[in-house]
């Protein structure tokens, strides 16, 4: 890697002392979420970490809580990700960030079976200096069959902001999700969550899981159906669809949460065909708000629900109707 392929700037930290005792390389962790461990020990035994003005050069060094943290952040070109025109609903841009509208089957990092067709792919293509930010700029993620609204900042300064923001819990996050079964109030879900301990590709309610945070409200009530309006407060894997699965609520069309035959009964042929059709979670990142990382102002952006969603809740309206 040549130096030319590096981008550096500072950045200063207090640790919260719910960090105290654990090793300095697990502390930048939770404030580089988006950092690989091997990363982060490089930067440390680079020299590139002050703990309180003084080099800690020792990924195993021990934090106490409140200390101050310099980080000189390198960087470096993601250069094995390619570039590829994909065609992109970008909401809203400027030179600090770019609002992005996902549809449904995007995949947001390249991964095994997806190298050249994500959204990261298509960012790279769109926006060729995002080669040097983590990520490509993605500050978080939606599952690739959830639709909507996420942000990427377009400079290193945006990033570091707009992570510290989320890490913070002060971006405004809403879904619309459509679950099983009548709802009757809104409420708050506080269960942790953690993988499954059996199946390890899936997400789960545990008891020694990190702590996830879901309030809800009723948009819409239906017979056999609930259009509900989630936000977050946390942001764990899966968490919307684990926490209703988990209230025997999962959401409709969810291939790993909802195995059960969950039908209503008397179903139109027409309804039961477009209810069969519908494989993916009916869920929506329908508003984010964010201050804007440059000018400090409060911003806000919502986007509209997909034409599967629509065609889904009009075609139980007319279920509904024909049974009353």
């Amino acid at each position: 890697m040549t130096k030319s392929s590096l981008e550096e700037q500072q950045q200063s930290i207090e640790v919260d002392d719910i960090h105290a005792g654990e090793r300095l390389d697990k502390v930048l962790a939770a404030y580089f979420p988006d950092l690989s461990r091997s990363r982060l020990q490089a930067w440390i035994k680079n020299g590139q970490v002050k703990v309180d003005e003084v080099v800690a050069n020792k990924p195993k060094h021990k934090i106490l809580g409140g200390e101050m943290l310099q980080v000189e952040t390198t960087l470096e070109d993601q250069g094995e990700w390619q570039a590829t025109d994909i065609s992109l609903n970008v909401h809203y841009e400027d030179e600090h960030l770019a609002i992005i509208n996902k549809p449904v089957g995007l995949v947001v990092h390249p991964a095994p079976g997806h190298y050249t067709d994500t959204l990261v792919n298509g960012l790279l293509y769109r926006y060729p200096e995002l080669r040097k930010l983590a990520r490509a700029g993605i500050v978080h993620r939606l599952d690739k069959d959830t639709s909507g609204i996420l942000v990427v900042a377009k400079t290193a300064e945006a990033h570091n902001h707009l992570v510290s923001q989320l890490q913070e819990r002060e971006f405004h996050r809403e879904y619309l999700a459509l679950v099983h079964g009548e709802i009757v109030a809104g409420d708050t879900i506080d269960l942790p969550i953690g993988r499954h301990p059996v199946s390890r590709k899936k997400m789960a309610v545990v008891e020694h899981g990190k702590e996830a945070v879901t309030h809800y409200r009723i948009a819409e009530k239906f017979k056999d159906f609930t259009l509900v309006q989630v936000k977050l407060e946390t942001g764990r894997t899966h968490q919307i669809r684990v926490h209703f699965s988990y209230l025997k609520h999962p959401l409709v069309g969810d291939p790993v949460y909802c195995v059960k035959n969950l039908k209503p009964k008397g179903m139109s042929e027409s309804f039961t065909n477009i209810l069969d059709n519908f494989r993916r979670q009916a869920l929506h990142a329908k508003i984010l708000g964010l201050t804007h990382p440059a000018s400090g102002e409060w911003m806000q952006w919502e986007c509209d629900i997909p034409q599967d969603m629509v065609e889904l809740m009009d075609a139980i309206r007319v279920h509904d109707a024909a049974k009353s």
